[in-house]
Order: structure tokens, then C-alpha cells, then sequence
């Protein structure tokens, strides 16, 4: 359970409201101590957008292979700078 101060409610709802969006219940204190529990009354709202996994990109692109060595990075950089 999240925990937000009755000041961080106020003067941060939408940081306490992504909480509720995300069906998380949160816990409201007052001065150190328990105040009240705040509880989403719907159901958690599902993410529009969601992050690609690049992991799992590059590994699809490149599989198992090792990074490249610093003497293939040189030899590259001196390709390109000889096609320009």
C-alpha cells in the first residue's frame, strides 16, 4: 500500500491519483500517524501506451553476439570516413 501525507495530497493529487488509476489503495497520514485509507472505487485503468522491450529487440536483431571489439569499432569508423 502506497503512503502519501495529507499536504502531498493536496499539493500532489496527480502523483496520489496515478496511484488510484493503477487500483493501488493509499495510505493517508497526518502528522506521523494514520489518518485514512484511500480506496479506488473502479478498476484499474490499463496503460495505453506501453514500452517496447528493447532487450528482446536486440536480441532478436543480433541473437548471442558479443559487443563489438574496439579494433572493429576503428576499423568501421575509418570505413565511414572514407566513404564520405
Amino acid at each position: 500500500m502506497k503512503t502519501a501525507t495529507v499536504s502531498e495530497l493536496r499539493n500532489n493529487f496527480g502523483r496520489i491519483e496515478s496511484w488510484l488509476d493503477r487500483g493501488e489503495p493509499v495510505e493517508i497520514t497526518r502528522r506521523g500517524k494514520d489518518y485514512a485509507v484511500i480506496q479506488p472505487k473502479r478498476k484499474p485503468a490499463k496503460r495505453k501506451f506501453q514500452m517496447p522491450d528493447f532487450r528482446a529487440q536486440l536480441k532478436e536483431i543480433w541473437g548471442d553476439r558479443p559487443p563489438f571489439t574496439a579494433a572493429q569499432v576503428k576499423e568501421m569508423q575509418d570505413w565511414e570516413d572514407n566513404e564520405s
